[in-house]
């Protein structure tokens, strides 16, 4: 099992995370993940606690504040980061998933590949947000349509408030 070594997966890992570190998860209950291809143990996830859910929330919406303002052309590119790093890691991911849900290697390989085509398809439309500009009745004024990114943590509260 090379690829959980190559994916740094271990036998306990946190199940929650800031964006920019692991929150702690030794006393953590956790969940317990085996194969459906051989009914083997292969790693222990903690549960978040509502207390991490709060702080993370809280870094999520700072964190946006600083993505919005970023242009366009620029998330593509992190987005395009994205896509070569799951380029590099396709094989171990592919047979991660395959391992974990009971599929064939060629479907866990092929939802990787999805993931991929999806970064790719969202580079392009990176450059591609414009906005319809228009006449307006006032005089020396034009109304015109902004993008702006769906705040994440807001659908995040919308579908948690249920």
């Amino acid at each position: 099992m090379n690829y959980l070594k190559t994916l740094e997966i271990t036998k306990n890992m946190s199940g929650s995370s800031t964006g920019s570190r692991w929150l702690p998860h030794k006393t953590r209950k956790k969940l317990q993940a085996h194969s459906p291809v051989d009914g083997n143990f292969f790693a222990a996830v903690s549960k978040a606690t509502l207390k991490d859910y709060e702080r993370i929330v809280t870094t999520a919406r700072k964190a946006f504040e600083v993505w919005r303002a970023t242009p366009a052309p620029k998330r593509g590119d992190i987005v395009r980061q994205i896509g070569l790093r799951l380029r590099e890691f396709k094989q171990p991911l592919g047979t991660l998933i395959s391992y974990e849900s009971g599929k064939p290697i060629q479907e866990g390989l092929g939802e990787v590949q999805e993931l991929i085509d999806i970064c790719d398809f969202c580079v392009g439309q990176s450059r591609m947000l414009y906005g319809m500009t228009s006449v307006s009745e006032r005089p020396n004024h034009r109304l015109f349509e902004q993008y702006h990114p769906w705040e994440l943590w807001q659908l995040s509260l919308l579908l948690t408030s249920r």
